[in-house]
């Protein structure tokens, strides 16, 4: 292959994928019937703050926009949350692991760590169509505005990115192991590619 179409040991053409990874399927958006009332009306909470945050961000959003957003009042949303900043957490939990869920399946489902790649990347390309959260991607959103006003959000949000970068060095180092790649693969140059091109 053509030394050009490389970087770092990836292969460029990843950047260009265009296929959609069928993954409509969301059931972790919808809260289990084995939930109390209770246990729903916190999930509900969670998951329109999630959107409402995603979209207007935690420092824009009113306690006036998450009781519209919710349908509740402010005392049956502080009957679940402490403050906001504790629903904002939680939003942010939910949210990071809504969007991961698809990757990880993608991950799951597919042999091979080459496959693995280029099934993440369908995932991207399929979320762009089909999000998650309106919004954007709430990782990316939440770093840019946590990064000095939201300490314990910016924590969550480096956590979560470690964990999503850990997660890409490990498929490439499987893949290392199995020879689908050049030896001179660096696993935390294709990780630090790869989201990159996904942010």
């Amino acid at each position: 292959m053509d030394q050009g179409t490389y970087q770092n040991g990836v292969d460029l053409r990843i950047t260009s994928l265009s296929s959609v990874f069928a993954l409509n399927q969301r059931p972790f958006l919808t809260p289990p019937t084995s939930m109390s009332k209770a246990e729903k009306t916190k999930a509900h909470i969670i998951r329109q703050a999630a959107n409402l945050f995603n979209q207007k961000g935690y420092a824009g959003s009113s306690m006036s926009d998450i009781m519209r957003a919710t349908g509740l009042k402010k005392g049956g949303i502080y009957n679940h949350f402490g403050s906001k900043d504790e629903l904002a957490l939680a939003a942010f939990d939910f949210a990071a692991e809504a969007v991961g869920s698809r990757y990880f399946q993608a991950i799951r489902e597919n042999e091979g760590a080459i496959a693995q790649l280029y099934a993440v990347l369908d995932v991207f390309n399929h979320n762009m169509h089909d999000a998650v959260l309106e919004g954007g991607c709430p990782l990316l959103n939440t770093a840019i505005e946590s990064d000095d006003t939201h300490p314990a959000l910016r924590e969550r949000t480096q956590r979560a990115m470690e964990h999503w970068h850990q997660s890409i060095r490990q498929v490439v180092r499987r893949g290392l192991k199995r020879g689908e790649f050049r030896s001179d693969v660096d696993p935390k140059a294709v990780a630090t590619v790869m989201i990159a091109t996904l942010e």
